[in-house]
């Protein structure tokens, strides 16, 4: 078992975001404003279908209106895009997120590029990435902008610290780097054709794995006392897998019994915890930020929108 004074508590900090959250959305509701985010839902992927239907419902928790819209798997790159073009001219829609992977046939690129940057929550459009580098953001992707508050609000400072980021996506490897390096961390990011792995993230005091690869990173990768931040996110349903994820946690074996599945990361938690400094938990570590942080991003939006400080 980790030692819970090592634990990166995502879900405690998550918690605290949603409450501020909701804190802004009734000071803006008292001068008539109610933000609202429409989320579009392509196809019938179960996963989606989930993460849809947590958004709608922590939106409602928070105070805002929220908005789905179910399309077939069948539409095409002109339907979802003329759906765009009505969010976008809606006054009333202060967020638009397009929820991923689209099917076959439709170029996700495009269709993000068409969301209006002002209501872009998932901070994907290339204006948005583009403040993003220069240092001046609006709408930041969720997922790194949770890391950012989780390490802030635990009281890692990164001024001056070596960070090294292990996977290079544009919706977080990228981002993160971005935003560690304006926290004035020096910074590398690692990817698939980076030489002897391990040796660079050794160097880390900061480690990132967002690399979507199950327990890619074990304890050879990690330098002692390293602060080690897991943005991967896997089901597992091979118990000879989990016995060698988690040799002897029989609170992990009771719940693979009841569900036939655990959860793990992009880090071979059980061996890397005794080495790292901090280290977040898989579930309960990043995953609760990112819907905290589109939250937050959709009340930001609204405030923007309409000339207030946000």
């Amino acid at each position: 078992m980790i030692d819970e004074n090592k634990l990166l508590n995502g879900t405690k900090v998550a918690s605290e975001i949603r409450a501020e959250v909701a804190d802004e959305v009734r000071e803006l509701s008292d001068i008539g404003i109610r933000p609202r985010l429409d989320v579009v839902l392509v196809g019938d992927d179960p996963a989606s279908q989930v993460y849809v239907r947590s958004k709608a419902k922590t939106s409602a928790e928070l105070g805002m209106r929220s908005e789905t819209h179910i399309l077939p798997a069948d539409t095409g790159q002109a339907e979802l895009g003329a759906l765009i073009d009505r969010l976008n001219t809606d006054d009333e829609v202060d967020g638009i997120l397009v929820q991923l992977p689209l099917p076959r046939g439709v170029d996700s690129s495009t269709i993000l590029d068409r969301i209006d940057p002002a209501k872009d929550v998932d901070g994907f459009h290339p204006i948005n990435v583009g403040r993003l580098q220069q240092g001046r953001p609006l709408l930041v992707p969720c997922t790194p902008a949770g890391v950012m508050e989780l390490l802030r609000r635990e009281g890692i400072d990164l001024k001056g610290r070596r960070a090294v980021v292990v996977g290079r996506s544009d919706i977080v490897g990228k981002p993160m780097a971005m935003l560690l390096l304006h926290a004035h961390a020096t910074v590398t990011l690692c990817h698939s054709r980076t030489r002897d792995l391990a040796s660079v993230t050794r160097e880390a005091e900061i480690l990132i794995a967002a690399v979507g690869q199950r327990a890619l990173i074990g304890a050879e990768f990690v330098s002692p006392g390293a602060v080690v931040v897991d943005v991967g996110m896997h089901r597992v349903t091979d118990r000879d897998v989990v016995e060698h994820l988690y040799p002897g946690n029989e609170k992990k074996m009771a719940a693979f019994d009841k569900r036939g599945a655990v959860l793990c990361g992009d880090v071979d938690t059980t061996r890397v915890a005794p080495i790292a400094g901090r280290i977040t938990p898989v579930p309960g570590g990043v995953g609760p930020l990112t819907i905290a942080m589109l939250m937050a991003n959709t009340a930001r939006a609204a405030k923007l929108r309409r000339g207030r400080p946000s």
